[in-house]
């Protein structure tokens, strides 16, 4: 069992947290505080893993089924080294829309599975030999116009759920704001939970939520599962979604390891195989595609608990809330104005998200082989340009990241030759 991370010693012998103290995730508190951490991180997850069925249209509590399943398989296959929860990957949202407009909710899953299976074998090659050829072929600058257009190609879908009740997706849009800035630990981390929670009640005032299926629903079931279908036109709309996911895991290995001072770069590819292998089983299935959750992080640096006996807690609960189909039937009630208003906090987020990788990475936007890189990759994937060959179809997102890719590698190539512009990856002086 110790080999799988399934066995803690107890946290200075007796499981209490003293002050100033760090719980590694080889320890455990007693059961009762760990329990209480499980559930805190199930509360700091639920809110975004929920979102992503609920604007795709898949089924909220298969999703989150698979999200426990996926973060148990993810334990087991980093040895409990890694602290993480794998909740929904909102890089899926825009290729499981355009995936589900022409094949339906079967070929999107096609999509999800080979994006697990894409996103297993990098793992492989990183655990055989090593992260540096991922490094060269993704450097910060395209990593980050990848996450920025990802984020930036959704702009559209948010307004389209603002638009059809602007005071709800306000009314949510505001409280998530305020929340961010006036409330202090977790629950300034929760806003967008607490802002969708308050959205909702507006609605249900003006009378825009439908109880129905709730009443109907029973309160103990198994999830909708539902298997794939394959087309190969999905395939351009899914490559982009594993370098994002590569990049989200590398950062997240990172995060912990600078957290809990070990040295995880050797779990790097473990980590890519094991979210590879549960995206494959949640896209199997009919689940959204996982990643590992930054929620989840914020929790951790909130409590000093890092701690893997927590994430097992945390995916049982998720687990068992996941055969309640009642609770999946009032998850779906959510309406399209307070998806909306989140939307418009989220996705830009997301879009932030790749200048973060550049600013913290320091990439010199001043090079133009780095300028050009990002304006091309950004044009192409925020006005959804749409390429065609054959029965495949390459989208804004698909396009930008080739884009983005070859616009990189072949300038500066052609920039060491010449020498007319500096390398970008030189050494700044």
């Amino acid at each position: 069992m110790g080999r799988l991370g399934l066995s803690w010693s107890v946290h200075g012998g007796d499981g209490r947290l003293r002050p100033d103290e760090v719980v590694r995730p080889g320890e455990r508190l007693t059961w009762p505080r760990t329990v209480g951490i499980g559930a805190q991180h199930v509360v700091a997850m639920v809110g975004a893993t929920f979102l992503v069925p609920l604007i795709t249209g898949f089924p909220p509590a298969t999703t989150l089924f698979f999200s426990a399943v996926g973060t148990m398989i993810f334990l087991v296959v980093t040895a409990g080294r890694v602290p993480s929860y794998l909740g929904s990957s909102f890089a899926f949202l825009a290729p499981i829309g355009a995936a589900k407009a022409e094949h339906g909710m079967a070929g999107a899953l096609g999509g999800v599975v080979l994006t697990g299976i894409a996103l297993a074998a990098v793992g492989l090659v990183v655990q055989a030999a090593g992260a540096g050829w991922l490094r060269a072929l993704m450097p910060p600058v395209v990593t980050g116009a990848i996450v920025a257009l990802i984020g930036l190609n959704l702009a559209p879908a948010a307004k389209d759920n603002f638009v059809k009740s602007p005071l709800t997706a306000l009314a949510t849009l505001v409280v998530i704001l305020l929340v961010t800035v006036l409330a202090r630990g977790i629950l300034g981390r929760l806003s967008i939970l607490v802002g969708v929670v308050a959205g909702y009640a507006v609605a249900a005032v003006r009378g825009e939520v439908d109880l129905a299926a709730v009443g109907q629903a029973g309160w103990v079931g198994l999830p909708e599962f539902t298997t794939p279908t394959f087309h190969l036109d999905t395939v351009g709309l899914f490559v982009p979604v594993v370098l994002v996911l590569v990049a989200e895991n590398i950062g997240h290995v990172k995060s912990v390891a600078q957290m809990t001072g070990d040295d995880l770069d050797p779990m790097s590819g473990r980590a890519l195989m094991g979210d590879g292998l549960a995206t494959t089983l949640a896209g199997l299935g009919g689940g959204s595609g996982t990643t590992t959750y930054a929620e989840n992080i914020g929790v951790m640096a909130a409590t000093k608990v890092y701690s893997t006996a927590a994430y097992w807690v945390a995916a049982l609960v998720a687990l068992g809330l996941s055969f309640s189909p009642k609770f999946g039937a009032a998850i779906s009630t959510v309406p399209p104005g307070v998806l909306g208003g989140a939307a418009v906090v989220l996705y830009g987020m997301i879009g932030l998200l790749g200048a973060r990788i550049w600013v913290e990475n320091r990439v010199d936007l001043g090079n133009p082989v780095n300028l050009m890189t990002c304006a091309v990759a950004l044009i192409i994937g925020i006005a959804d340009f749409t390429w065609r060959v054959g029965e495949l179809q390459f989208a804004g997102i698909a396009l930008g990241t080739g884009a983005a890719l070859l616009t990189y590698h072949v300038m500066r190539a052609i920039a060491r030759l010449t020498r007319a512009v500096p390398d970008p990856q030189a050494p700044v002086r």
